[in-house]
């Protein structure tokens, strides 16, 4: 039986997009696990290993879109999106919840556990990165390339500085601001 591996990236992120990555495997791939417990380098080459054994899918939501419907629904439309492209036998997400879509398979730490899933946390999270380090020449102010839009301190103390860019998820309340 053929799986689907579903695994997103920036989910918790104050700037940029929801990125959910679905991955069939057509041949096998080695050194695979959750992509935060890789480096960057690793992660990278992983990607390009990826990309052509497998079948898969890689679903872009922006902050605006984010702002607009919610995390969850947006969440709920990518796998739904990722389930129609790739019309999988079986499909496993990492996490407790599948959002309610219904053919979904939620285990916790599945991205640690299952090479599709890990796989999907790979493409999801070298896409994302690779997209907002584009992003950073257009916001030098917010230095993107240097935490990719998480919430560290360095970008809080940005935002409290500049205030919001066009990349922030303006629905995400930060406490320290």
């Amino acid at each position: 039986m053929k799986i689907c591996g579903i695994d997103e990236a920036g989910r918790g992120c104050l700037a940029g997009p929801l990125v959910v990555a679905g991955v069939i495997f057509e041949k096998s791939v080695e050194g695979l696990r959750d992509s935060k417990k890789l480096t960057e380098k690793k992660r990278e080459v992983l990607f390009e290993k990826i990309i052509p054994n497998a079948k898969y899918e890689i679903v872009f939501t922006d902050n605006k879109t984010i702002d607009e419907i919610g995390l969850s629904a947006a969440l709920k439309n990518s796998i739904i999106q990722i389930m129609t492209a790739l019309n999988p036998e079986h499909t496993i997400m990492d996490g407790n919840t599948t959002f309610g879509v219904e053919g979904v398979e939620a285990i916790i730490k599945a991205d640690d556990k299952i090479d599709e899933v890990s796989a999907a946390s790979i493409l999801a999270k070298v896409s994302r990165d690779r997209y907002i380090v584009e992003q950073a020449s257009n916001f030098p102010l917010y230095q993107f390339e240097k935490h990719k839009g998480y919430g560290t301190a360095l970008h809080r103390e940005l935002i409290k500085e500049h205030g919001y860019c066009e990349l922030h998820r303006r629905s995400f309340k930060i406490k320290s601001l």
